[in-house]
């Protein structure tokens, strides 16, 4: 059952912003040439800033009762172990300077918020940061599959919702925090 799916949609401010940026270079590399060159141009660079606009926008976070999916990378529930809503002040925190380099992220410059999801030891990653428009509703979604899975196994899932406030930087497998340097 599906609980959760957000397409990851390049915003319309940014396609302005694209097409302000064919419009300006355009003009500059089409000044001395005929109109056939400048149309060349302008067809270029608007293709370029377009799949790179449609790129970044196709990306697509599902949660369902058997995974978590964003982007390409999936993750059973019962492999989360910590699940929370972050703010932007606390998303920038972990895109940086508390970052661990083995973390998955999938994060936008246009999403300041996200959802920080631990992962269970032994997985492959420490963590995952899971850039969103609606952080909250993702979390809930990730909680009622990743209790749904423990259910399903017997056992209870408990969660700590302040395990990361204070911009805290996570708990590295080791069970050491990253400490900033």
């Amino acid at each position: 059952m599906l609980l959760y799916r957000e397409r990851l949609r390049v915003p319309v401010t940014w396609w302005l912003a694209g097409g302000a940026t064919v419009l300006i270079p355009g003009t500059t590399l089409w000044a001395g040439f005929s109109v056939v060159t400048g149309l060349a141009v302008y067809l270029a660079l608007g293709a370029l800033v377009a799949v790179v606009m449609l790129t970044w926008g196709r990306v697509t976070i599902e949660v369902t009762d058997s995974a978590l999916a964003a982007g390409r990378a999936r993750l059973r529930p019962d492999q989360v172990s910590e699940v929370s809503a972050m703010d932007a002040a606390q998303s920038a925190a972990l895109r940086g300077p508390s970052a661990d380099p083995a973390a998955y992220l999938l994060i936008r410059p246009y999403l300041a918020e996200s959802v920080f999801v631990g992962v269970a030891d032994g997985e492959g990653w420490p963590y995952w940061l899971v850039a969103t428009r609606r952080p909250a509703e993702l979390a809930a979604a990730i909680r009622k599959a990743a209790e749904a899975a423990a259910a399903r196994a017997g056992s209870q899932v408990t969660w700590d919702d302040d395990a990361l406030d204070d911009h805290e930087a996570p708990r590295r497998r080791d069970g050491n925090a990253r400490q900033k340097q």
